[in-house]
């Protein structure tokens, strides 16, 4: 009986990186330092090996595939403002290489950025933010940490705040009362209560 003879062959492990990358690669990072250096080398990362994925080099990409990038970030429910950070890290290390002439073209010269919405859509504080708030207004000076109180505990804008005529404060069953007029309404007064140290502190439910 013949023992069949096994073989096995070497396989040849390609680099992840030409040396050209690498480069490119290092020295755009080279170029920062602390949380943006750690953000843009996260955003490289995520970008090559979403290339290595599909087999394309580094160096071999074109407008098509960085847009193909963006548009799989928007399916996989990626906010604007990250996925425009993303493709800012792919075009700023591209050009890069277009100026150390690793490269003839940027390829993300002309891609497409998703519009960042910077307007803010929350309607009121959660149940967390007021707390903190507050906390931070009372490390600060006596000033700060009236004028947060008058408008997180009662609600105030922030001219019926500043507007209030602090110098004459009233009496209203034994505490003493700052007069504030809310926009179309009549003066209501907001019980005024000494703190610790001298600062003025304004209790929820305090304005009748």
């Amino acid at each position: 009986m013949t023992t069949p003879v096994s073989s096995a062959a070497l396989a040849t492990i390609q680099p992840v990186f030409t040396d050209a990358e690498r480069f490119a690669l290092a020295g755009f990072l080279a170029g920062y330092r602390g949380l943006t250096r750690e953000a843009y080398a996260l955003d490289l990362r995520q970008f090559t090996s979403w290339c290595r994925a599909r087999s394309l080099a580094l160096f071999a990409v074109r407008r098509a595939d960085i847009e193909g990038f963006a548009r799989d970030l928007e399916a996989r429910g990626r906010a604007r403002g990250p996925g425009t950070r993303r493709l800012s890290a792919i075009a700023g290390f591209c050009k890069y290489a277009v100026e150390e002439e690793l490269l003839s073209s940027s390829p993300a010269a002309h891609v497409r950025r998703p519009r960042v919405d910077y307007e803010s859509h929350a309607v009121a504080l959660d149940r967390d933010e007021p707390g903190a708030l507050l906390v931070a207004a009372g490390l600060g000076t006596a000033g700060e940490h009236a004028l947060i109180s008058l408008l997180a505990l009662n609600g105030l804008r922030a001219s019926e705040a500043t507007g209030a005529d602090i110098e004459h404060p009233g009496l209203e069953r034994g505490h003493r009362t700052l007069t504030i007029t809310p926009r179309a309404a009549r003066p209501s007064p907001s019980r005024w209560l000494r703190g610790p140290r001298g600062r003025s502190t304004w209790p929820s439910g305090s304005a009748p």
